[in-house]
């Protein structure tokens, strides 16, 4: 019986996870990374009123989590924006929302990400707390056997050998990865598929940081707070612009102050970059990709920027390739030796 892999990428703006695999297609699926409490278990609704959402019961309290949690009546953005978030209970809530809705109650491995400057210092907790039993809300469980973290930007750079079918050839190449998030700006430098780990780094400069510029200098123009950064994102991504005492309010001219944001985030970067000369692969994933491309391409002028479809999903479809990879090679070895055991070998 073939082993079940999934991956899961709980981000500061978006929990993404696996869905299914059918040949190469990987298939995805994301919901706002929100996790709302609750003293209760999310009451019954009919069904023109319910939501797409599950209550994950984690120590005495429920958090609602899914595509629908915006319709939980919440002024406040539970979004969890600082170092410890894979420590927090609405981080687990998340990671068991996305296990919930894959419709599996065994995986035998599961992969998930960690921004660069945390992999090394939450690796084997994280890993430790995936794995086991999960109570997963409505009466369901989902076993994981074994679970693997790795470096969030390292899922992009498999997705992109594996998209470009450079999987024979990447391991003599130096790539740098560039993955601007809600919450942190990682970027990661590999010789082959591995990192290079003293030019590799995130650090807090995410489209958060954006997001919240932007309603600050809303807010003190029409005197009033403004926290509607949903509206904003949409904005910034689509043209469309946010709708304010029921008028367009246009935002274009703030984008010199985000543009500024990404600029910094990159500069940064490029004081950890020893030999720019050298970098075959500049690859920009990420939500916050059409943001920073822009800075990205002014930094390395003489390169040539590569981005993939979907970029949100990079990471997770390579945590899902590296896994699958890990799950043939490593996982499947032990089973293939006890099958070919002789008849009447203790196992």
């Amino acid at each position: 019986m073939d082993l079940i892999v999934r991956a899961v990428d709980v981000g500061s703006g978006n929990t993404k996870y696996v869905v299914g695999t059918e040949g190469t297609e990987i298939r995805c699926a994301n919901f706002p990374s929100i996790a709302y409490p609750s003293a209760s278990e999310t009451q019954a609704w009919s069904a023109s009123e319910r939501r797409k959402t599950v209550s994950i019961p984690i120590g005495h309290l429920f958090y609602e989590v899914g595509p629908d949690v915006h319709l939980v009546a919440d002024s406040v953005r539970a979004t969890q924006l600082h170092d410890e978030y894979t420590d927090t209970p609405e981080y687990m809530a998340l990671l068991r929302g996305a296990l919930h809705l894959m419709k599996q109650s065994r995986i035998d491995l599961l992969v998930v990400g960690l921004p660069v400057a945390l992999l090394h210092l939450k690796k084997a907790a994280l890993e430790k707390a995936m794995t086991g039993t999960h109570d997963v809300g409505s009466g369901k469980t989902v076993t994981v056997v074994k679970a693997l973290a790795v470096a969030q930007p390292q899922g992009a750079l498999a997705h992109y050998a594996s998209v470009h079918k450079k999987m024979a050839t990447i391991g003599n190449e130096q790539s740098l990865i560039i993955d601007p998030g809600s919450r942190t700006f990682d970027w990661l430098v590999a010789r082959g598929m591995r990192q290079v780990q003293k030019q590799s780094h995130s650090f807090n400069r995410g489209m958060s940081d954006v997001l919240r510029l932007i309603a600050a200098e809303i807010t003190k123009d029409i005197g009033s707070p403004y926290r509607d950064l949903d509206a904003i994102d949409l904005a910034l991504r689509t043209g469309k612009q946010p709708v304010i005492f029921q008028k367009s309010y246009d935002i274009t001219r703030f984008m010199p102050m985000a543009e500024a944001v990404a600029q910094q985030a990159v500069s940064a970067m490029k004081q950890y970059i020893e030999s720019p000369h050298s970098l075959q692969n500049i690859i920009l994933v990420g939500g916050g990709a059409f943001l920073f491309k822009k800075a990205v391409k002014a930094a390395f002028p003489n390169h040539k920027i590569h981005e993939v479809k979907e970029p949100m999903f990079a990471n997770v479809r390579g945590f899902q390739l590296a896994g699958q990879n890990y799950a043939r090679t490593v996982m499947a070895a032990p089973r293939a030796d006890q099958g070919a055991m002789p008849s009447g070998s203790k196992q």
